[in-house]
């Protein structure tokens, strides 16, 4: 009787156990920058894995609005921490810099913005953008962006036409010939054409902003302040397990594609396989985070890419360097090489 009452205790014990340890875990509120792609397949990845559980946190990972709309919402407070735009941060750290996210882990080293032109077509080289017609939708990064990009390439901007076009015809324009060139958001774009039945590589030129000089990052991890100041243990967490999570992928994607498939089953498991593939072999991995590690970037040229962001979008002050990023959550440089 008294064997049975034990065993009974041990077996309450044991039901019990996973549900307290369950409470105790600090729930994230968590929102990427679009719907689920293989770009956020390490995120789904630190969740199967219990990186995040390890770390003592409940992350709810939510599809997204756009990489800007990141800031906003975690501005708002409906949201803890998020996968967004650096450059989205500068322009809110100019005005209200206490209330605006900050950038913990930097994952898009290079910019994801480029000019596509077709491979048969009239723009060959950057000397032929001179006296082209290009299409931009209204107010996007890569369309805010191109006058550096014309700066840096030499392109006097007084001989160039931009039209305005909406985002989902960008490339349909490009392929009849009703423009030149598209200014696009590579990551996205490189799809858009696999979809269509092209090839990306064969069918199409592509000039990326940062190969000619355009210094900006892009999208990484952001926390809110208040998480920062309340629960910086958690912070950390958090990154240590993106961290290794990125890194498992970065090692054997396949594993990071099966992950976003069990989230999202209908997604096209090859056509995410090559997405991913492609950012990490285009805005990923560079000389740049093969040096300093996945997650840090160079603090002179992010001071740089400010004062790029402050004189394009006319913005009335100019950030620091530390309203923006911090080093602080980084796990060990030997945990975040490629």
């Amino acid at each position: 009787m008294k064997t049975t009452k034990t065993v009974s205790g041990l077996l309450l014990a044991c039901t019990l156990t996973p549900l307290t340890a369950q409470a105790d875990l600090l729930r994230i509120n968590f929102t990427l920058d679009w719907s689920f792609q293989g770009v956020h397949a390490w995120y789904f990845v630190a969740q199967e894995r219990g990186y995040f559980e390890e770390a003592g946190l409940d992350v709810r990972i939510d599809q997204g609005e756009g990489s800007a709309a990141t800031v906003s919402r975690i501005m708002s407070g409906a949201y803890d921490a998020g996968f967004g735009d650096m450059n989205a941060i500068i322009q809110n750290a100019a005005e209200r810099p206490e209330h605006t996210p900050v950038m913990v882990y930097q994952i898009y080293n290079q910019p994801p913005f480029a000019l596509l032109t077709k491979a048969d077509g009239p723009i060959q080289s950057v000397d032929d953008i001179e006296g082209s017609t290009l299409g931009a939708p209204a107010g996007s990064a890569s369309t805010r962006l191109f006058p550096a990009f014309a700066e840096v390439a030499g392109i006097n901007l007084d001989e160039v036409e931009i039209t305005n076009v909406a985002p989902n015809l960008q490339e349909q324009l490009l392929n009849s010939g009703d423009v030149d060139g598209s200014l696009v958001f590579n990551v996205t774009s490189y799809m858009n054409l696999v979809a269509q039945g092209h090839d990306p590589e064969a069918d199409y030129r592509w000039f990326p902003y940062g190969d000619y000089g355009v210094e900006v990052y892009s999208n990484g991890v952001m926390v809110s302040r208040s998480l920062i100041e309340e629960q910086p243990e958690a912070v950390a967490g958090l990154v240590r397990a993106i961290n290794r999570a990125v890194q498992d992928v970065i090692n054997e994607p396949e594993i990071g594609i099966e992950a976003l498939l069990a989230e999202e089953g209908f997604l096209n498991g090859d056509a995410e396989t090559q997405r991913l593939q492609f950012a990490l072999d285009n805005v990923i991995i560079s000389d740049e985070s093969q040096e300093l590690g996945i997650g840090a970037l160079d603090e002179e040229r992010l001071a740089r890419s400010i004062d790029t962001i402050v004189e394009l979008y006319e913005l009335s002050s100019t950030p620091t360097v530390a309203d923006v990023y911090t080093a602080e959550f980084l796990p060990p440089l030997d945990e975040r090489l490629l």
